[in-house]
């Protein structure tokens, strides 16, 4: 997980907000301590840099060209007022949601808190324009909500679409409708049927995997802590507790006030079993392309099928920066595919 704290890439330096440091005017989602560091970082940050401002032009350019121009049999009037949600359906509208989807994925090229915020929010945005989804942007964002921290947001986003979002009687073109609607569901809940059917969502399933190698992690760590709990004040050792764990476990008093956790890990367990099945079911390359990723991060494609290497490689493109910025989740993970040998 990313820390919200915006840090000078040359030196790691570290500011309490993003404002106490100096934000590249570029790309505006990198920070520095000073103007010498922005300087030395130059040569390393351009390309990126360039990519954003390049998409950013574009973008608006997209917009103004889309607000400006009069309105014609593939462009309605007030777009963007009253046809919010059908995007994509409409002719018009798809130069610009392509370009949305390129500062996207500019952005995701800079490993910051504030990149991965920026171009999360961009997503949500396209969902709300565009509810039926053409372009996959659902498929990048549970892995993005990780990445932040939001950690109950992902499962609410992943059970939505694994429940309401796979029901072929929703009309996705009817406003009225709920959508994205869950709030708060139970992560420990027994797992949603479509999040391990073969025919579920790849890169959701990958998500939900590591969400739950989250919380196993969490269980572990209180079970740890409760091995010294005799020997420090209870108020010392409650703090410990919660700062070991992420945000779902500490707002579960009934966990946090567990002495056995035995049973809930070992139901944990049994989910993120049936999630790496699932996974193979959906793709059998995937594990492997996680745990030895060589190339396919960078592999470039132009289409792919259920099942194949590039199916794999798109989920992996998509994912794995929450699997390496949530630290023990690869040793862990590899702990349970030797369970299944």
């Amino acid at each position: 997980m990313l820390s919200e704290k915006a840090n000078c890439p040359p030196c790691e330096a570290k500011g309490n907000t993003a404002s106490t440091l100096l934000r590249c005017q570029g790309c505006h989602v990198t920070h520095y301590c000073g103007r010498d560091h922005q300087v030395a970082d130059r040569e390393s940050h351009k390309r990126v840099c360039n990519a954003i401002k390049k998409a950013q032009q574009k973008l608006d350019h997209e917009e103004t060209a889309l607000r400006n121009q009069p309105p014609d049999m593939f462009k309605p009037a007030r777009i963007f007022e009253e046809h919010a949600g059908h995007f994509w359906g409409i002719m018009g509208t798809r130069n610009y949601m392509r370009a949305r989807y390129g500062l996207i994925e500019a952005l995701l090229q800079v490993k910051t808190y504030a990149a991965v915020k920026a171009a999360h929010d961009h997503a949500m945005d396209c969902l709300r324009l565009c509810r039926s989804d053409n372009m996959g942007v659902r498929d990048m964002l549970p892995a993005l909500k990780l990445r932040l921290g939001q950690d109950q947001e992902c499962y609410d986003f992943i059970k939505w679409y694994a429940t309401t979002g796979s029901d072929g009687k929703y009309d996705w073109g009817d406003l009225d409708n709920p959508f994205l609607d869950l709030k708060g569901e139970d992560v420990f809940e027994t797992l949603p049927a479509n999040t391990t059917h073969r025919y579920g969502d790849l890169p959701h399933t990958v998500a939900l995997t590591l969400l739950k190698l989250r919380l196993k992690l969490d269980l572990r760590d209180l079970q740890r802590s409760s091995i010294i709990g005799t020997q420090v004040p209870q108020e010392i050792m409650d703090n410990i507790r919660e700062q070991a764990v992420g945000k779902i476990v500490s707002r579960r008093k009934d966990i946090m006030r567990a002495t056995d956790l035995t049973l809930l890990s070992r139901e944990l367990d049994e989910q993120i079993q049936a999630l790496i099945r699932g996974v193979e079911a959906q793709n059998s390359h995937f594990w492997h392309g996680l745990l030895r990723p060589e190339n396919d991060l960078t592999t470039r494609f132009e289409a792919y099928s259920p099942g194949s290497v590039q199916e794999m490689q798109r989920a992996l493109q998509l994912n794995y920066d929450s699997w390496i910025e949530t630290p023990r989740a690869l040793d862990l993970m590899r702990e349970f595919l030797r369970r299944k040998v």
